[in-house]
């Protein structure tokens, strides 16, 4: 059997949960088959206006015409892919309960959190803070590593062994990168946003730059606006 031995092993994107605190990733999510399509959406947050989500409508005040009033609000979209039948190595008794589980409890808080909240509650605390999930990362190689809140998780399961466990599954999953208007100052997924922006500023800076000739245009023409 002919082996490809120089071919590269494919990185996979995926999830980490990390511990804020420390620092520490607690579990890590390896998604079974890479996303064919990302869908991204990036609103910039201007100053001032109102008119559109961004806030940069008409009406607003003209000097804030160029201002941000922060990071842009970025969101992703993607359909992932879980199938048990390309794991025919591994027992499976559950099917893929296990990997739809672990999904579903990044949108949920745990048994053990809801029982701590309504002791509180039974104890006549007044006001009880809403619960905290860990910090959330999201991976698609080197280049983009990001904090998130997954927003949407939408399972499609379409194939079932004997005992009704689901063996096959595509999850639509969206998710809001957190920015630092998002989290309080210091945090460490704060941190881990600016590490991000700071990725896609270095990437923009090996972008080749055009030329005015490109665009039928010369410095005359726009130095003295008659364009």
């Amino acid at each position: 059997m002919t082996r490809y031995a120089d071919i590269p092993k494919p990185i996979r994107s995926g999830i980490v949960i990390v511990d804020p605190e420390r620092g520490i990733p607690q579990r890590i999510i390896v998604l079974q088959f890479n996303p064919d399509t990302l869908e991204r959406s990036i609103s910039p947050q201007a100053a001032g206006g109102s008119g559109d989500a961004g806030g940069g409508g008409s009406g607003g005040d003209r000097n804030e015409a160029l201002r941000l009033k922060g990071p842009a609000q970025e969101t992703w979209k993607f359909t992932a892919e879980i199938d048990a039948t390309d794991q025919l190595e591994l027992a499976a008794p559950d099917g893929i309960h296990p990997q739809l589980a672990t999904l579903e409890m990044l949108v949920q808080p745990t048994t053990a959190q809801l029982r701590e909240a309504t002791r509180l509650s039974k104890k006549g605390t007044i006001e009880i803070s809403p619960i905290e999930m860990p910090l959330t990362l999201f991976t698609w190689g080197s280049k983009r590593v990001m904090p998130v809140r997954l927003t949407e998780l939408s399972v499609n399961e379409s194939a079932f062994d004997v005992n009704l466990n689901p063996i096959r599954a595509s999850l639509s999953i969206g998710m809001k990168v957190l920015t630092v208007s998002d989290l309080p100052a210091g945090h460490r997924g704060a941190e881990l946003y600016l590490a991000h922006l700071a990725q896609k500023e270095r990437l923009a800076g090996t972008a080749r730059a055009g030329t005015l000739g490109a665009l039928g245009l010369t410095g005359a023409d726009i130095g003295t606006g008659r364009v």
